[in-house]
């Protein structure tokens, strides 16, 4: 996938984070940490889990390569599990998801064409290890945020909050 299309998906994933915390600030700490009975437990359960897997996977990243953007990942909690809750107030959360996609979208900047091809070693959460390329598994990056930023979507409309218009197409530009 060209270097251009992850810029794009970076972007998107900024703008749809931004769009989740203003609809939560409709509801307030306490309604986003209510038990909703999902696989993440709460509205903010489930963001946090986004930000348990982006610091995971820059991690990762950041092994593999000297990627000068990733030395500020001692910015940010370690998470030690994927339902870790390394944010439990929605003002921390905030700065912290606002920070940490600025620095996702440094990081695609930096990432060369020819890096997308680089094969990354790493151990998944269970101890496994793998290799795979580094194109494939931004893939997966977006794609996780997505998935999850559409269950958070659900569990907020369930509030009665709408977060907005979340399709992809509305970032690509118009030609």
């Amino acid at each position: 996938m060209p270097q251009i299309m992850f810029k794009l998906l970076a972007e998107y994933n900024q703008k749809m984070n931004q769009q989740c915390i203003d609809a939560r600030q409709v509801l307030g700490n306490s309604a986003v940490n209510e038990h909703q009975n999902a696989f993440f437990g709460s509205i903010l359960g489930t963001m946090n889990h986004l930000i348990v897997g982006d610091l995971i996977w820059l991690h990762r990243f950041s092994k593999s390569e000297p990627f000068y953007c990733l030395s500020r990942l001692d910015e940010f909690p370690v998470p030690y599990a994927l339902n870790d809750i390394l944010f439990s107030h929605l003002a921390d959360y905030a700065t912290a998801r606002h920070q940490l996609d600025k620095l996702i979208i440094e990081f695609i900047d930096e990432v060369t064409e020819n890096q997308m091809n680089l094969v990354i070693s790493y151990q998944n959460t269970k101890g496994q290890s793998l290799q795979k390329e580094l194109g494939l598994l931004l893939t997966h990056f977006f794609n996780h945020q997505t998935h999850h930023r559409g269950q958070a979507s659900a569990l907020l409309f369930q509030q009665g909050v709408d977060v907005g218009v979340t399709d992809f197409v509305m970032m690509i530009p118009n030609r």
